[in-house]
């Protein structure tokens, strides 16, 4: 029977957001910005597993993630680089996931993922042979720079998408292309540029621009409203 399990790299010190403490650790609606990244993987059915990819030396993982409330909940050392973090979770699971099962890799600092989101991933994957992405056709016009930081050209955005998260792939392909593209010294930004090294082709699903990622103190106030409007929703 296939299985999905989930791996979460939360081991980034988050810069750009200047805060004295990482970002996935900010607040957010009275809980750490990486609770709410966390709360609907743990919340599906779906998943065996949870592997939460942390710093050796990180302590704070424990009150974010509700140590000891959740048995699926795994913890694994983070690396240098995303890359690094989630093949040290994939390397987590060798004794658990076989190589047909799904993994999905999600974001820390994506606390918006909705379970229907999550759901439409799982559908649209389901006989898959390789897997795929959330993501979402870009709307804007794109201008490339030049080094004074003026416009050299309009880029057309034509077939352009956004890369969101989960991404969702098989266990053992998804292993070895990481551990194949870090082999290489690449240090790739997310799952699928891995994939698509090793010459597969991700499937893209088209995610909801609520899924956001947090960067920058705007970016967090932005996922505030969006979960303010989803609990007056459900409230209603």
């Amino acid at each position: 029977m296939t299985r999905a399990w989930a791996v979460v790299p939360a081991a980034g010190s988050g810069r750009r957001m200047g805060a004295a403490v990482a970002k996935q650790y900010l607040p957010l609606l009275g809980r750490p910005l990486l609770a709410h990244a966390l709360a609907p993987l743990l919340a599906s059915t779906r998943l065996a597993a949870v592997v939460l990819c942390v710093a050796p030396d990180d302590r704070a993982w424990r009150d974010a993630a509700q140590a000891g409330a959740d048995e699926r909940l795994l913890i694994a050392a983070g690396g240098e680089e995303r890359c690094h973090s989630v093949l040290n979770g994939l390397e987590r699971l060798a004794d658990r996931a076989a190589e047909d099962d799904w993994v999905l890799v999600h974001d820390a600092a994506r606390p918006c993922l909705s379970d229907a989101e999550l759901e439409s991933l799982f559908a649209a994957l389901a006989d898959d042979p390789v897997g795929g992405l959330l993501a979402m056709p870009l709307s804007d016009t794109l201008k490339a720079a030049d080094e004074a930081q003026r416009v050299r050209q309009t880029v057309p955005r034509d077939g352009l998408w956004r890369a969101l998260t989960p991404q969702m792939f098989r266990y053992g392909l998804l292993r070895r292309a990481l551990a194949d593209a870090v082999a290489a010294g690449l240090a790739v930004t997310d799952e699928a540029a891995a994939m698509e090294r090793a010459g597969y082709r991700p499937a893209l699903v088209t995610g909801s621009a609520a899924n956001i990622k947090v960067t920058t103190p705007e970016d967090l106030a932005l996922a505030e409203a969006v979960l303010r409007q989803r609990e007056g929703r459900e409230c209603a």
